[in-house]
């Protein structure tokens, strides 16, 4: 179950790819032989005014309404995961054998990073097709898995017993309600987090600006657009990300 450092190493792209297969979603084409595939938007809006409950304007902006919470989240959540662990750690190419962090969310959940990415996908499944939509999110779960799997035992053979005390307090990936150990006095760098999460952000302001276009093609542009400029940004980003 445990992810191979050549994973760990390309999971951006592998996680790009993902998305892209979810948005593409090829197979509902060679089923159905439709040239345009509906999005999980507007069949949640339907099914959701088949309730007789919820007008079909109400449902649309209630499914987006959602979709905006799950990626402001993200956002919130690896901005600040970020901010504490260090642009460097989550640009990095291999395992790194850091110190434990015990601060910021990570006092809450092991793995913030990864339940942001997860909660990033699940905004934007909302412009896929629906098969692509579970595609994209099941596998991602999974391969996240496998990453912090790995990740978690590089992490315990290096840190030894104070990791092993750490993973015993805190919470793998959901997080808990209350902070689990105390605060290490860790410094956070907001600047620098900010810069390397812009696709985040990008996602979140695409959504709030473009949705009231009920256009799920302008929506996923301006998401693209967003991880094109995170990209550069993080290609000029003063930080040494192969440290280990």
């Amino acid at each position: 179950m445990q992810g191979t450092k050549l994973e760990f190493r390309l999971r951006v792209p592998i996680l790009f790819v993902l998305l892209f297969l979810g948005f593409w979603a090829p197979w509902e084409r060679w089923w159905s032989g439709a040239e345009l595939v509906p999005s999980t938007w507007s069949v949640l809006a339907r099914q959701a005014l088949r309730t007789g409950h919820f007008s079909f304007y109400s449902a649309t902006v209630i499914v987006v309404a959602l979709a905006i919470a799950c990626a402001l989240l993200a956002a919130l959540l690896r901005t600040w995961g970020t901010a504490y662990l260090g642009a460097d750690v989550m640009l990095a190419k291999q395992m790194q054998s850091r110190s434990v962090v015990a601060d910021g969310p990570y006092r809450y959940a092991r793995n913030p990073l990864y339940l942001g990415t997860t909660l990033n996908f699940l905004a934007l499944a909302i412009l896929m097709p629906v098969s692509g939509a579970i595609f994209a999110v099941l596998t991602t779960v999974l391969f996240q898995l496998r990453l912090i799997a790995g990740e978690e035992a590089h992490l315990r053979q290096q840190l030894g017993e104070a990791y092993a005390a750490y993973t015993a307090r805190v919470p793998r990936l959901l997080p808990s309600l209350r902070a689990r150990v105390p605060s290490s006095g860790a410094q956070a760098n907001w600047s620098q987090a900010f810069v390397a999460e812009i696709y985040m952000w990008g996602t979140v302001v695409s959504f709030a600006a473009l949705s009231w276009h009920y256009n799920a093609h302008l929506i996923t542009q301006g998401a693209l657009i967003s991880f094109g400029v995170s990209l550069i940004a993080k290609a000029v980003m003063p930080v040494k990300v192969d440290a280990v």
